[in-house]
């Protein structure tokens, strides 16, 4: 044993927080899969840590190892060939700077929880993902997003992070010292170490009132898709891909936004719900967030889901494709030109828009963009034959996926299509020379 690790060890066995090692792997405990079940993890072990000391300790040992977070991602790309550690039984600490505006949130912590404690000392976020259910840093590693043209994706609220790099040491970056730095490690897909805590800018509370419009005709998109997507601070649109239709138009008006914002009965052809909907029209809304314009604060609608909801296990896939929003209607149409391909195997498809970022991993690093979603029958023989088509006609756009979610593209296409690339890498050398927090998913698409 190394002697710093001895020390630690010795450290935390005096103050009686190691007699009963919490985090060791338990052979009759089954690792699992992700939250939808499609994917199941083949690490050999799982560590559960009660404290940083013991997570460092973890680190500096361990040949290969990934942190698994809220188990929200559809393919593998937060598994470990060797050791998985959860931060779940890490103390949550969440901490307000009102001077600067800031808060620090240890990696745990769910949007959900976070949210609730922002609202009741009168902050809030920029914006939110669909569901508040997904943790704070792996949501920031992946750059999962909510929608807006002004609004960039989560991970561009993070002003600094605290991480633990491969040789267990913990190392602090914020972006007032370590600009490019922090650009380049906060979308870091899991390969810059184990972030144990991430600061976020945050602002006052603010108000939300959210209308959703019914069957607007996709021929509308073409020549008023800015338009639409502008006309309210977060608007998704959610289709079947059916009857060139747009099934819903969800839009949330920020209160105090310079938006000037009214609901009137009709966009374009598409009418005003009478109704609180759910994005699949036959479900119960009962588990969405307040509609019909009644006013909340910004954590109750700027979700699609109540934070209140648990999801159970999702019998669903997803996928989600990144084009620069000028070629919006150009990709969606041809879209709906697989109609007869993708309408059998869907559940539901959302259309958002995100803001440039400067994170080189970011799908949107410097280019607006349109994010294209599917959620998906879980049946993965049939999906995994519509994926190439779809990426075969969003080729001419320069697609890029979402790191999270299921895709075909070749390892090839994908690295051409981020050009800070052999940056990232040569930051993933500095953190990690000998390769520890790398793993098959990081290898495939990053280093073949």
């Amino acid at each position: 044993m190394k002697k710093r690790t001895f020390l630690k060890i010795s450290s935390l066995i005096v103050t009686g927080s190691f007699f009963t090692p919490p985090f060791l792997y338990r052979p009759d405990r089954e690792i699992g899969s992700n939250w939808a079940g499609n994917y199941h993890y083949k690490a050999k072990e799982l560590h559960e840590p009660k404290g940083i000391d013991q997570v460092q300790v973890l680190v500096e040992e361990s040949e290969k190892v990934r942190v698994l977070g809220s188990r929200h991602s559809f393919n593998s790309i937060a598994d470990s060939p060797e050791d998985l550690i959860s931060l779940k039984n890490l103390r949550p600490e969440i901490s307000i700077d009102r001077e600067i505006q800031t808060v620090t949130v240890t990696a745990g912590v769910r949007y959900g929880e976070l949210a609730r404690h922002l609202q009741k000392h009168g902050f809030a976020l920029h914006n939110l993902a669909s569901l508040p259910h997904i943790s704070v840093a792996g949501a920031c590693a992946t750059a999962t997003h909510g929608s807006g043209v002004r609004n960039g994706n989560l991970a561009t609220a993070v002003s600094g992070m605290e991480l633990i790099t491969a040789d267990g040491e913990l190392q602090a970056i914020s972006r007032e010292r370590d600009e490019e730095q922090l650009a380049g490690s906060v979308v870091g897909l899991g390969g810059v170490g184990v972030v144990t805590s991430v600061t976020l800018d945050i602002e006052p509370t603010y108000e939300v009132g959210q209308y959703v419009y019914r069957d607007l005709s996709a021929k509308h998109l073409e020549t008023h898709f800015d338009d639409i997507m502008s006309g309210a601070y977060s608007v998704s649109l959610f289709t079947d891909f059916r009857n060139n239709t747009i099934n819903q138009v969800w839009m949330k008006n920020r209160l105090d936004d310079d938006i000037e914002f009214r609901a009137e009965d009709t966009l374009f052809d598409a009418r005003l719900a009478d109704r609180h909907m759910h994005p699949i029209a036959e479900i119960s809304a009962e588990n969405c967030t307040r509609q019909m314009g009644i006013p909340g604060p910004w954590h109750q609608r700027l979700p699609h889901f109540r934070m209140d909801f648990t999801p159970s296990s999702g019998d669903e896939l997803q996928s989600e494709f990144f084009v620069p929003r000028e070629h919006a209607w150009d990709a969606v149409a041809e879209l709906f030109k697989l109609s007869d391909r993708i309408a059998p195997h869907l559940l539901i498809s959302e259309i958002r828009t995100i803001d440039a970022d400067n994170l080189w991993m970011s799908p949107c690093y410097r280019q607006p963009s349109v994010a294209l979603h599917f959620t998906w029958k879980p049946d993965w023989p049939s999906v995994k034959k519509v994926l190439p088509l779809i990426e075969e006609r969003l080729a001419p756009y320069d697609v890029r996926p979402h790191w999270g979610k299921l895709f075909t593209l070749s390892p090839r296409v994908l690295q051409s299509r981020y050009e800070k690339l052999d940056d990232f890498k040569k930051l993933l050398a500095g953190y990690d020379p000998k390769g520890k927090f790398r793993n098959r998913f990081l290898e495939e698409y990053l280093y073949t």
